[in-house]
């Protein structure tokens, strides 16, 4: 699919829908799916719900502008593409379509470290717009290879990702017995034959793809199968500050910490040199008690100081939650499964889709909220659901 009509994707959620039809069913609830039963996904979307926004009206508003910096680097909104494992199985060549609609809409898009494009691949897409999530091995000759790789491809911006310790037990996953290498069971096929567009790409393609960027490490010739095992069985490393001060060394770019929860974090991180750090809870996929971005955001903030960039994922699914989470201590917001789900569904055409309805959404909210641009959102324009600015409604 080349194009979407924009009437038949009105919303984010029309994508979601567009993907599950297409994807087998443990591709799509790898996707959708959290830690446990979904409850921290459940959590980010509620926190968001807690809000709404107090408008300013009688302002000028007939010019607007949607644009954000970042360390002196324009984008042309607050929003991101935020790290997802695998998109290259979701869809052929996803990871390089993803980086190519982040282009196309100006804003930046992280690489996962889980990706199955390799690290220069999604350079080479998107030259200016990629950066590179590490997640670092159990060797570490192999961590420090992939940080030389990403300087040398023009990477700009290094995302340490620190909250994954230890494997996440997601039910979704486990009952439908996925792992990294998927394969062709008796009951994948019955399911693929129920989503034939996703299952003739994958047999076109030559069946499973390999983690491009960590093929290398393996012996040569090794299976995508191989690659597969070896990226599991570096996987889950313990990291602590030193390992933070290593890559502060090693790292010639920008270098931000993902994952950070707690203001003492943010301190020690300003401390080594961390340029900014990304709130977050893996977007509800690694442990379903942990606190929302949103909840912990303005702690985070007060204790980054002025000169640390401070990010968020988790939960965005509009231009209002865009704004939400900058009054609430953001600077930039990340959203991950959207544009996944749009390049899962309709390829470049549906990422470039899911950026463009955050940004119109974005644009309108902060017309609707007498804002001429995205500098001016500040905690005041937030009021409590439930609650309007002089008491219960």
């Amino acid at each position: 699919m080349s194009s979407l009509d924009p009437a038949s994707v009105a919303g984010l959620d029309d994508l979601r829908r567009l993907a599950r039809r297409r994807l087998p069913r443990l591709l799509f609830d790898y996707i959708d799916g959290g830690a446990g039963d979904d409850a921290g996904v459940r959590h980010n979307r509620a926190a968001f719900a807690a809000y709404r926004l107090r408008p300013r009206y009688l302002v000028d508003v007939s010019q607007r502008d949607t644009s954000t910096t970042l360390w002196g680097r324009r984008y042309s909104m607050p929003v991101g593409i935020a790290p997802v494992g695998l998109v290259g199985l979701f869809r052929a060549n996803g990871e390089s379509l993803l980086a190519r609609a982040a282009q196309q809409a100006d804003v930046p898009y992280v690489l996962s470290g889980a990706s199955i494009a390799s690290i220069e691949e999604a350079a080479q897409a998107a030259p200016r717009h990629t950066w590179y999530q590490l997640y670092p091995a159990r060797e570490p000759r192999v961590s420090l290879d992939l940080v030389h790789r990403a300087a040398q491809a023009q990477i700009e911006v290094l995302v340490l990702t620190v909250d994954l310790p230890v494997p996440a037990r997601r039910h979704r996953d486990i009952r439908n017995r996925f792992d990294y290498n998927v394969r062709l069971t008796p009951a994948l096929l019955l399911d693929g034959l129920r989503h034939p567009a996703w299952t003739l790409e994958y047999l076109r393609h030559g069946g499973l793809p390999s983690f491009g960027s960590w093929a290398r490490y393996t012996r040569p010739g090794a299976s995508a199968r191989e690659v597969g095992e070896y990226f599991v069985a570096q996987s889950y490393v313990t990291q602590t500050w030193r390992d933070v001060e290593a890559y502060r060394r090693a790292w010639p770019g920008r270098l931000v910490i993902k994952g950070i929860q707690h203001p003492d974090d943010a301190r020690r991180a300003a401390t080594l040199g961390v340029d900014g750090v990304i709130v977050s809870n893996h977007g509800g996929r690694q442990l379903d008690c942990l606190p929302s971005a949103l909840v912990v955001l303005p702690e985070i903030r007060a204790a980054a100081g002025t000169d640390m960039v401070v990010m968020a994922d988790g939960g965005v699914r509009s231009g209002s939650d865009v704004a939400i989470a900058l009054c609430r201590g953001a600077d930039f917001v990340f959203v991950g499964r959207p544009p996944v789900y749009g390049v899962a569904a309709a390829g470049q055409a549906g990422a470039a889709r899911a950026l463009e309805i955050l940004r119109e959404e974005f644009d309108l909210v902060l017309g609707q909220l007498g804002l001429a641009n995205a500098r001016e959102l500040e905690p005041a324009l937030l009021v409590p659901a439930g609650h309007a600015a002089g008491g219960p409604l």
